[in-house]
């Protein structure tokens, strides 16, 4: 059997997604969770939205999780969300009517263009429990609309974080870096490199 490839579960990140609205439209909010395959959590987050719909709310939540994954180097990504709206439009079953939702479904789809593989799926309330609570504390929390409900260190907004600095070991051979390990970068990516020579 072929060795696994610890880059590739490096590589991937499930995602649970969930957006709401008190009234439709009315005070919303948007949340994600994005673990490892093993289910350690690498990111939960949940925003403030202002006056807005569900549908909005649910593709803003799917939005910061895309947004994330592909800052942070993810190259395959499933994603469970409880809104069988969103994921029929992602699939192209259904069409895109609302003014509203289609530069969302287009920025979505710019997204998942980014990944080698990518899968969204539709699941029960009950099976999205951690991206409801979050979505649902965001909005318990506002009181007329206060700062973003904000987890794990996270800076205001969905912006993305800054990704961290990867590593790794080079060997320069007939003027060409050789490295130690493949990084989890896709094709075509630009880089920023600083080296330090090793005597």
């Amino acid at each position: 059997a072929a060795a696994r490839d610890p880059l590739s579960a490096q590589m991937k990140v499930t995602v649970h997604v969930d957006g709401g609205a008190r009234g439709n439209p009315g005070p919303a909010a948007a949340a994600c969770v994005l673990s490892s395959p093993e289910g350690e959590v690498l990111l939960e987050r949940s925003e403030l939205l202002g006056q807005t719909t569900n549908n909005v709310a649910e593709y803003q939540g799917l939005l910061a999780a895309l947004e994330h994954a592909v800052a942070n180097g993810y190259a395959r990504a499933r994603v469970l969300t409880d809104s069988e709206l969103m994921v029929r439009q992602i699939h192209g079953r259904y069409k895109v009517r609302s003014n509203d939702l289609k530069p969302l479904h287009e920025k979505a789809l710019d997204l998942i263009s980014r990944f080698e593989s990518f899968s969204i799926q539709h699941v029960p309330r009950e099976r999205n429990q951690e991206a409801d609570r979050l979505a649902n504390q965001a909005l318990d929390g506002a009181q007329g609309g206060t700062a973003p409900v904000k987890a794990k260190g996270e800076a205001d907004g969905f912006s993305p974080p800054a990704p961290e600095p990867l590593r790794a070991r080079a060997t320069y051979q007939e003027g060409i870096l050789k490295l130690d390990r493949r990084l989890p970068l896709r094709d075509g990516q630009e880089v920023e490199l600083e080296i330090r020579r090793k005597e």
